[in-house]
């Protein structure tokens, strides 16, 4: 036994009494010999079962996850729809058998859950403050109210930063209802903040087939309803309309539409001559490709990864199909954390660039067997496929970045030869018999807005574009738009971009009326050719 001196012994003692009664009121009786005088508050914290199962559900963890702190937190982070990923108050209850209404007794719509609104109006509110150029159009706007009469069936992601351009169009006098175009990318408490706002909105996060078509529907097709306009993301809305409700669909003014698929399909649609209103292609304006295509998907790839995987980039091969706009971005960003990055093409044009990027542009076939990551941005179908799936290796990440759910063949892999299992919200792992596996985002769907958020700013810049757009269709005089497909007019472009360079504190040089003449162009623009290739 060791002996302390008087002094040095209770000056060391009184402490550790008092640290052993506060880890005793911490730990319970159970631990603290028998003692059960615990403050309420704490005996309650302990009744709780998540607090008294921790040890057991820690244990049951897979190899190589994560705590149990970090496990749930992966579900509030995975994805912009955080919040209510982690309610199970309505578990199993699909939002279409319940009856809601909001506060002032309004009911047309179908969301999770109503009573999250005011969570969502805090979504909302922070992303108004990141979204200078739409703000700054629904101020100068709203006076003039330019879409008075428009009706307007929206079918877009449905997230805190559309929630804002929805408003504003309800702020420039449109009347709107609202579905979501991805069936995970929608926020759950944002879609109740814009029903808590009496707008017609029908959508939540992990909608089936069923529901999908169903929430576009009821946006379309309503008591007292003639849509006029379409905000289409992927032409759903659009083609639903033309197909079940054709003379409704011969009803509307415009179209406008801003994903590479969509477009594809009004230009299908031109073609074979059933293109019967005026639509606007987005997608293809240059304030939409050169600043959401790239700059957008360049920083949301790699949150979308690392929420959902925790991987670290450097030294990783990973191959990305398609070097497009949204391909640039994913590659420059990938490259940049030290990523060792391959390119499929099949655009000679596309692919010089990619080589000139530093980028080795391959086969799928050629690096399959070797590569981490795999990420598509395509457009297209079947650009992955199951025979592709079988050669990966083990824990090999698959992804889309594309607008479909149609790049990955998904549905190849559901064979009762593979099992599936969900390891976090929008993270399956497909397990083949031999136990390598391989790990699927969002089930192929478009993976930067199913497991994470995307920069306000840029959405701002796209945002204000299709407004634009929709007030220029709406308020063209007839004849000046016939049954084609058109871009939006240079003017627009450069308007919508001026509207977010206050932001940077940048200020223009502007042309003397002799510099105008010399170049042959208007001294307020537009300042370039509709050829020009920024």
């Amino acid at each position: 036994m060791v002996f302390m001196p008087a002094s040095v012994s209770m000056s060391f003692l009184i402490p550790c009494v008092f640290l052993f009664h506060i880890f005793s009121c911490l730990i319970g009786p159970e631990w603290s010999g028998g003692n059960s005088n615990v403050h309420p508050t704490v005996s309650a914290r302990l009744d709780f079962p998540a607090f008294k199962d921790r040890t057991r559900r820690r244990m049951s963890l897979p190899v190589g996850r994560y705590l149990d702190n970090r496990r749930s937190s992966a579900v509030s982070t995975c994805s912009s729809s955080s919040y209510t990923d982690t309610s199970s108050d309505d578990e199993g209850v699909s939002p279409r058998e319940k009856v809601q209404k909001n506060s002032k007794g309004f009911t047309d719509f179908c969301v999770k859950n109503i009573s999250q609104a005011a969570f969502g109006r805090r979504e909302i509110e922070i992303a108004e403050q990141e979204m200078p150029g739409i703000m700054a159009l629904r101020k100068r706007a709203e006076q003039d109210k330019p879409l008075q009469g428009a009706k307007v069936v929206g079918c877009t992601h449905i997230n805190a930063q559309t929630a804002v351009l929805i408003e504003t169009l309800v702020s420039l006098g449109a009347s709107v209802r609202w579905a979501p175009c991805n069936i995970y990318s929608t926020q759950n408490e944002v879609a109740a903040a814009l029903a808590e706002a009496d707008i017609s909105v029908f959508a939540w996060k992990g909608e089936t087939e069923d529901d999908f078509w169903w929430c576009i529907d009821r946006c379309v097709h309503a008591d007292n309803w003639q849509p006029n306009m379409i905000l289409d993301d992927g032409g759903d809305a659009t083609h639903l309309m033309l197909k079940k409700y054709p003379a409704m669909f011969k009803m509307i003014k415009g179209i406008v539409e801003e994903s590479v698929t969509g477009v594809h399909r009004l230009y299908q649609l031109s073609k074979s001559g059933k293109l019967t209103v005026p639509a606007m292609n987005v997608n293809d304006s240059v304030t939409k490709t050169k600043f959401d295509n790239l700059y957008s998907c360049r920083e949301s790839i790699l949150d979308a990864l690392k929420r959902s995987t925790d991987v670290m980039f450097g030294g990783k091969q990973v191959l990305v199909s398609g070097y497009g706009e949204v391909g640039k971005g994913c590659c420059s960003a990938l490259k940049g954390m030290g990523a060792i990055v391959y390119v499929t093409e099949i655009d000679p044009i596309c692919a010089l660039q990619a080589c000139m990027d530093g980028f080795r542009v391959v086969k799928i076939n050629e690096v399959v067997r070797n590569i981490d990551i795999l990420i598509t941005a395509t457009g297209n179908k079947n650009v992955v496929l199951r025979e592709h799936m079988d050669k990966m290796k083990n824990s090999c990440i698959v992804c889309n970045m594309g607008h479909s759910n149609t790049e990955i063949d998904v549905q190849s892999l559901r064979t009762p030869e593979l099992t599936w299992e969900k390891v976090r919200s929008q993270v399956d792992h497909i397990i083949w018999p031999d136990g390598k596996r391989i790990v699927l985002l969002a089930e192929g769907r478009l993976v930067n807005l199913s497991c994470s958020s995307i920069p306000s700013f840029v959405v701002s810049i796209t945002a204000a574009t299709q407004a634009l757009a929709l007030i220029e269709l709406y308020n063209a005089p007839p004849g000046r738009y016939k049954s084609d497909v058109y871009l939006l007019p240079k003017k627009m472009d450069e308007y919508v971009a001026s509207l977010h360079l206050p932001t940077f504190d940048a200020h223009l040089t502007e042309l003397t009326d002799e510099q105008a003449k010399y170049m042959g162009l208007n001294k307020a623009g537009p300042f370039k050719p509709n050829y020009y290739r920024y």
